[in-house]
């Protein structure tokens, strides 16, 4: 099973039903149901989350979605060596230098995202939602 890594605003737009990414997003979700690829994200985009979610829905609903969320999404570790590996890194956003070095401390090798520029200097294969549909 192919493991990969979501981004922040893939999981977004499926929280915030944001048009016209939303249907790609739940295409992804739906490889994840039929046990296609086994995705994660990292433990601060959850909070990354839920803190966009909560403006745009209220509390309630922010907090249903990151419960439902991490029944079928992993959540990866940000721990020391994974800032430290993100401070290191020639990323130049530092959020998505966190989420892609918790991936390759984890052996994640894709990273599912809209900003596959975003993602360039991390040695992850990164494809949009729709590229990676059609690969797979």
């Amino acid at each position: 099973m192919k493991r990969v890594l979501l981004d922040t605003n893939v999981i977004l737009d499926i929280a915030l039903m944001r048009k016209p990414h939303y249907d790609s997003a739940v295409a992804i979700f739906k490889l994840m149901d039929a046990q296609r690829i086994e995705a994660s994200m990292t433990a601060s985009s959850v909070t990354d989350i839920y803190f966009i979610a909560k403006k745009e829905k209220g509390h309630a609903d922010a907090i249903g979605f990151v419960r439902g969320l991490i029944q079928v999404v992993h959540v990866l570790g940000v721990d020391r060596e994974t800032i430290e590996m993100a401070l290191d890194s020639e990323m130049k956003d530092f959020e998505d230098a966190v989420q892609a070095s918790a991936a390759s401390a984890h052996g994640i090798s894709v990273v599912i995202t809209r900003n596959k520029d975003d993602f360039a200097a991390s040695g992850l294969d990164a494809r949009t939602p729709k590229e990676f549909l059609s690969l797979s």
